[in-house]
């Protein structure tokens, strides 16, 4: 899954309907029915940009254009067998698969993945595993995968991402690599905004009420689950996984491009994305 960049308007930026805890059950719903429905406009607007229009795909890390051919976070990937979790429309599996791994590719949402189908089929590209289920609960036997990966998709979405660190220990064979990427916490406490307004503190970062959006008839259609640089860290170390890095990219100088709230103004102050790189010891 890629990070999203839906519309807030101006009066109500960072100033969403707090409904105290929300359960698994509620986000995967909630976010299931938000990424299905937005998954056309959504690859309209920025499928060139994440290699789902790309022959062989891409694997981009983060909207500051982190590329894994030139950062080599997974190591060699040649004829290793790696999960993607959170995949969207799975270009970065594609891309992997064009470097001779063997990636499986799963996502909670229908509609993205059905996206990478239509792109694999149009490229007449080898054919990626595609896999719609939830990242609280990996459908994959134990020490099954060399490596795990998850590119800004899944781990805000739920509301348990403890379990998901846990899942991911569990289906990494000994010494298997596990890196994600995600909205850096430090983001948490600014509004949704590019531009100035985006610049100015409006929520404590230790306040971990999920993001949500709602209907008219008060359903949850949308959730994000907020976590601090140390509850990761414990979330990680918790599922028995070494930290070996946490990369926060600066904003590149030759980037004009704004996506949602990344934008050259703010990725000059402070990181928009964190990736946190672990080992599950040998």
């Amino acid at each position: 899954m890629e990070p999203s960049d839906r519309p807030v308007p101006a009066a109500q930026i960072r100033a969403p309907r707090l409904l105290g805890d929300i359960d698994s059950a509620t986000s995967e719903s909630a976010n299931r029915g938000w990424w299905d429905g937005e998954t056309d406009d959504y690859h309209r607007e920025h499928g060139e940009f994440l290699g789902t229009d790309t022959p062989g795909g891409d694997f981009i890390w983060c909207p500051e254009r982190v590329r894994e051919a030139d950062a080599h976070l997974l190591g060699d990937v040649a004829g290793r067998r790696i999960l993607e979790i959170g995949c969207g429309s799975a270009p970065c599996s594609r891309w992997l698969a064009a470097q001779g791994a063997q990636p499986v590719a799963m996502d909670l949402s229908r509609g993205m993945l059905e996206h990478g189908r239509a792109a694999m089929q149009r490229f007449d590209e080898p054919r990626v595993p595609l896999v719609q289920a939830t990242a609280e609960s990996l459908p994959f036997g134990d020490a099954s995968f060399d490596l795990a990966f998850s590119s800004f998709g899944a781990i805000p979405f739920v509301a348990d991402s403890a379990r998901v660190m846990a899942e991911v220990a569990r289906i990494l064979r000994p010494g298997g690599r596990w890196v994600f990427s995600v909205n850096h916490p430090m983001r948490w406490i600014f509004p949704d905004d590019p531009g100035p307004d985006g610049l100015t503190v409006s929520i404590p970062y230790f306040n971990r009420t999920p993001y949500s959006e709602t209907d008219e008839q008060g359903r949850v259609t949308y959730v994000e689950h907020h976590r601090t640089i140390g509850d990761r860290v414990r979330e990680i170390r918790s599922a028995g996984m070494v930290l070996d890095d946490i990369i926060e990219p600066e904003w590149p100088d030759d980037l004009t491009q704004e996506w949602g709230q990344w934008s050259p103004l703010r990725g000059q102050f402070f990181p928009g994305t964190a990736i946190f790189c672990c080992t599950l010891p040998g």
